[in-house]
This record gives C-alpha cells, sequence and structure tokens, in this order.
C-alpha cells in the first residue's frame, strides 16, 4: 500500500509542485515591479529620434505625391491600392481583437475556475504534506502495527483517486492558462503591428489625397462658392430627392456632372448594343481594372454582384429591417473603425458633398441611369462636386464616434457608424444585390 501512494507520488509529483506555486502566486496578489524612470537625457534622443524618423516620413511622401501628381492613372492606382491596404489592416485588425476577446473570455473562466477551487487546492496540499510527514508503516518491517496499516491503506483507497483526478484538473486548467496568456501576449504584439502598418498607410494616403485635390482644383474662390451653394440647398431641401434634384439644377459643377452621366450613360448603351450585335458580352469582365477611366466602363444596373463595400466594418442594419420607429431601413449601416477611409463603391460624379441635417457629412454620387449613391455619417469629406471618382477611390474619412447622427442615435452605438444608401429615380432601393459576395462575407457580423 505504500507502494501505491509512492507511485502515485511519483507520477504527480511534478504537476503537484507546479500546482503548488502558481497557487500560491494565484493567492497572493500581483505587486509588478516599477521600473526606474529612464534618465531624462535618454528621453529627448528618443523624442528627437521620432521627429526625425516622421519628419523624414513626410518627405518621402510628399516626394512620392509630387511625381505622381500630374498622372492621373497612377494617383488614382496609388489611391485605390492605399486605400485596399488599409482595408485589409483593418480586416486583420478586427480578426485579432475577436480572438483576444475569446481569449480574455477564457481566461476569466478559468481564474474564476481556479478561484473557486482555492480551498480543494490547500486540502490537497495539506494532505500531501501530512502523508509526507507520517508515512503508512512497512507492514514486513513492523507486524505489530498492522491496524495501523490497513487503516491507513483503506483511507488512501479512498481519497486517493479523487484526489489524483482534482489536481490532474488542476494543473490542466493552470496549463491551459499558461498557454493562453503566451497566445495572447503575441496576439497583442501582432495587433501593435498591424495597427502601426494602419497608421502608415493613413499617412500616404492623405499625402496622396491631397495631390489628388490639388491637381483638381479650379481657382479657390470658385470652389468656394460652390460649397457655399451646398450648404445653402442642404437648409432648403427637404428630403434627398429634393436635395438631388436641386443640387445638380442649381449648382452648376454638379449639373455638369449630371450631363456627363448621360453623356456616358448612352456611350456605354450604344457600346453594349454594338458588342451585342457583334455576339460580343455585354458587361465587361473588368470593369474597374483601368484607373486612367473618365467615365465608367459599363452601366450601373449591370456592375450587381461586383461592388466593393465602402469600407471594412460590421454590418449593423440592412435594407427593409425595422427602424424601431415604426417603419423600415431604406440602407445599410456598418459600424466602423474610427478614422477609417471610407471608398466609393462604385464610379460616379460627385452631385453632393457636405454637412445635411441629421445625417452629418453626406456625399451623394451620380452613378449614372438614374442611379445615386448615398454615403452619410462621415467626419471629412475630401472630394468636390463634379468631381469623377472611381470605385474603390477614397473619398472620405470615419471621425471618431462622437458624432450624433441620426443612425448612430438610432444604434445607440458609441463607434463611428456609416449609412449607404442607393437610390433609383428618387426612391430607396436594396443594395444588397449589388455588392460583392467575398465583400459581404467579411462584415457580417
Amino acid at each position: 500500500m505504500r507502494g501505491k501512494a509512492g507511485r502515485w507520488g511519483k507520477v504527480s509529483g511534478g504537476n503537484l509542485l507546479r500546482m503548488a506555486l502558481c497557487a500560491c502566486a494565484f493567492a497572493s496578489p500581483l505587486h509588478a515591479q516599477t521600473a526606474a524612470p529612464p534618465p531624462r537625457q535618454n528621453e529627448l534622443r528618443s523624442v528627437e529620434s521620432d521627429l526625425r524618423a516622421t519628419e523624414e516620413r513626410r518627405r518621402t511622401l510628399e516626394v512620392e505625391a509630387e511625381a505622381i501628381r500630374t498622372d492621373r492613372a497612377r494617383l488614382n492606382g496609388a489611391l485605390i491600392e492605399t486605400s485596399a491596404k488599409m482595408r485589409q489592416a483593418e480586416a486583420r485588425m478586427a480578426e485579432i481583437e475577436k480572438r483576444l476577446d475569446v481569449a480574455g473570455a477564457s481566461e476569466e473562466a478559468i481564474r474564476r475556475s481556479l478561484a473557486s477551487r482555492r480551498e480543494l487546492l490547500a486540502e490537497i496540499l495539506a494532505t500531501l504534506q501530512r502523508m509526507g510527514r507520517r508515512a503508512p508503516p512497512a507492514v514486513l518491517a513492523s507486524p505489530e502495527d498492522v491496524l495501523r496499516a490497513v487503516r491507513a491503506s483503506m483511507l488512501l483507497g479512498a481519497v486517493l483517486p479523487e484526489m489524483r483526478g482534482e489536481a490532474q484538473a488542476l494543473a490542466a486548467d493552470l496549463n491551459d492558462l499558461v498557454t493562453l496568456r503566451r497566445g495572447i501576449a503575441q496576439e497583442k504584439e501582432q495587433l501593435a503591428r498591424e495597427a502601426q502598418t494602419f497608421g502608415r498607410e493613413g499617412e500616404r494616403l492623405a499625402a496622396l489625397v491631397d495631390a489628388r485635390q490639388g491637381a483638381l482644383k479650379e481657382a479657390e474662390q470658385k470652389l468656394g462658392e460652390q460649397r457655399q451653394r451646398s450648404l445653402d440647398l442642404a437648409r432648403q431641401a427637404s428630403d434627398l430627392k429634393d436635395l438631388i434634384a436641386r443640387s445638380e439644377v442649381e449648382i452648376s459643377a454638379a449639373g455638369r456632372a449630371a450631363e456627363e452621366a448621360r453623356t456616358a450613360e448612352d456611350a456605354t448603351r450604344k457600346a453594349g448594343e454594338a458588342a451585342q450585335a457583334k455576339g460580343q458580352p455585354r458587361v465587361a469582365v473588368l470593369p474597374f481594372s483601368d484607373p486612367s477611366r473618365l467615365a465608367p466602363k459599363i452601366a450601373f444596373a449591370d456592375t450587381k454582384g461586383l461592388l466593393p463595400l465602402p469600407v471594412s466594418g460590421k454590418i449593423l442594419k440592412t435594407f427593409g429591417s425595422a427602424d424601431g420607429l415604426g417603419s423600415a431601413e431604406k440602407g445599410l449601416s456598418l459600424a466602423t473603425r474610427p478614422a477609417a477611409p471610407v471608398a466609393a463603391p462604385s464610379d460616379g460624379w460627385v452631385a453632393f458633398s457636405g454637412p445635411y441635417r441629421t445625417y452629418g457629412q453626406l456625399l451623394i454620387i451620380n452613378a449614372g441611369g438614374g442611379y445615386y449613391v448615398v454615403l452619410a455619417g462621415m467626419e471629412r469629406i475630401s472630394v468636390e462636386v463634379g468631381q469623377f471618382v472611381l470605385a474603390g477611390e477614397p473619398v472620405a474619412t470615419m471621425g471618431d464616434g462622437s458624432a450624433r447622427t441620426a443612425s448612430a442615435l438610432a444604434l445607440g452605438a458609441a463607434q463611428p457608424i456609416l449609412y449607404v444608401e442607393f437610390r433609383k429615380d428618387g426612391a430607396a432601393i436594396d443594395p444588397g444585390p449589388w455588392w460583392a459576395k467575398a465583400e459581404l462575407e467579411k462584415v457580417r457580423g
């Protein structure tokens, strides 16, 4: 019987010792050692180094932007590529954050389990200690202690299996906790790297946007007049339908954009009819592949299943769902990351750009064929009325969620909310059929 106890102690002794050490650490409050503050001189050198690196990066971005300022195709291509990289970084960051949430919940569950079994752990350790001090007698060496040996064997036979199971469970939990914490640390490091990538690409995007707008701007006075006219119309218009109609009549740049949209639509229709007559496919295989295009390659109605979502985020509300006020949603609401770039979902001409009622910053894109794309809830818009934008091209930036737009208030959301609405001949339509399938799989929560 003594041999039985010895074998169990040999097998589980390492685990029990590790368990005892971990339990003592777990039961005691954690005291982080406070490192001495670095010398002031080292801090100054670090700050100066960071400033130099930032300045060098700024100069590099300015040189790059200036080099492609006059090359529209290269500039558009760089804008779309950088915007895509930022969205990919956002998606990776979101995945890491999800894994961290799951890992954090698992860690908390293990900690609660260990805390609930603290008394059991102490009892097991105390029993092992008593066994070490008062080992059962050897029957052959002391025949007169047979009764004592039998009693000890009976006690151990009843207790050891349960103790062994509890000890193994505790050891497994502690091992899981160590592994989990190591994984959490690695995930946090990866998240920090992705955040740095997001920040660098954001700086590049800002420089490219400035280069684009600098190359497209006309006289500052004329732009100021257009902006003021947009603000006046926003105050007068009763709804989005009225705003679109008034914009294209009363703002010269929007009127020119509408005319260009009609011209492009006619050209696209004629090209499609000619291709159909020759037995060729009506829809281009890569409608968004040419960054130098000055008009859509295909009609908006033919882009179903092809359009990219304007942001990387999570869908909170879809077209037709209840809006909480007894009506149905007319668009799509997406929760985004703070300062996320917003890209144009489709080719088109900017019909309106500016604040509008409870929508926040509002952008309306004339996609041709009577279709309009409405984006709302951004903090800053980086395109002007009349400008032609490409699908995937950055057109705005989200805020930090502090602006309380109608969509954010209705959802009770603390994060930034982008509202997307498609309209056809003055009425809201379901944008669902237009999104690329791969895009929808990324943002469904």
